[in-house]
């Protein structure tokens, strides 16, 4: 296959380019910005089987107005660009696989792709990224929206940030520690996105989630026996909310979300739970 990827510089693009190409597929880095002249995107897109979009700034920060703008134009704006030159193209993709995030459902509920949706700003960022990406439709091309939970594997993503402060004996727990974190092993997730692509009658909303979701405390305490380091501190939500302001609701809030459209498509998960994961990726 030829694919074309957005967002290839980060973790989850690089992951995917290595193991794309492992199988002897063709993938094109595609660099999206909202300045990004549609004709030319176009002639980089003309021909490729699929298009898998993961464009948008870091998620994990301190969320000011501005950063809120930010984030919305790197997610939104350039998928509608993004979409924009597809129909340009005189041989179009035949898939978009858009991400997304789980942050899109209520908090405090459990979720499946059909659960209510919050109102709130992450959630609404979804819902918007969501909608530019199956304008797609229209051009004939098959959508799959993949609604990411937290991303673990080796050398990145969320579990790199956690290692240190664990290996120094200061890992704890975030606030309550009660609030569920739904989470997926890199290789689960790039198997997943091969998956819908070899499967053609797969598109609409999927969860990228492992079908075990757990507390942060739980995760905690598996983390810290994996690493054979203790977990007695406790990160108060005050300190999150000051280091992250409005960004602290990507750590504080509890997102219980399972990925029933996946398991019913017939996907087996290679690391369904976090145990299994952990072994993989710190031995």
């Amino acid at each position: 296959m030829r694919i074309a990827v957005t967002g290839i510089s980060g973790f989850v693009g690089q992951v995917l380019r290595r193991f794309f190409e492992a199988r002897g597929d063709t993938v094109v880095g595609i660099s999206l910005r909202t300045t990004s002249e549609a004709g030319a995107l176009s002639r980089q897109l003309e021909g490729c089987d699929a298009v898998v979009n993961l464009a948008g700034a870091n998620i994990l920060a301190r969320w000011s107005e501005a950063y809120k703008q930010t984030l919305y134009e790197s997610r939104v704006h350039t998928t509608r660009r993004l979409v924009e030159a597809m129909g340009l193209c005189d041989v179009r993709p035949k898939l978009l696989l858009n991400a997304s995030a789980v942050g899109i459902y209520r908090n405090g509920i459990e979720a499946d792709e059909q659960s209510p949706v919050a109102e709130d700003f992450l959630a609404t960022l979804c819902k918007d990224w969501e909608g530019e990406a199956n304008e797609a439709v229209r051009l004939g091309v098959r959508v799959a929206v993949m609604r990411f939970g937290v991303i673990y594997g080796k050398g990145g993503g969320a579990l790199s940030k956690m290692l240190l402060p664990f290996r120094l004996c200061v890992g704890g727990t975030l606030g309550s520690g009660e609030q569920m974190v739904s989470w997926i092993h890199i290789d689960d997730l790039v198997r997943a996105m091969l998956y819908i692509m070899e499967h053609e009658t797969l598109h609409g909303v999927f969860n990228f989630t492992a079908p075990n979701p757990l507390t942060n405390k739980e995760q905690t305490r598996v983390l810290a026996e994996a690493l054979h380091r203790p977990a007695i501190f406790t990160v108060p939500v005050f300190a999150i909310r000051w280091l992250f302001g409005d960004g602290a609701t990507v750590v504080l809030d509890s997102k219980e979300v399972y990925p029933k459209a996946l398991l019913e498509a017939g996907f087996a998960f290679e690391f369904p739970t976090l145990e299994s994961a952990l072994e993989d990726i710190i031995g």
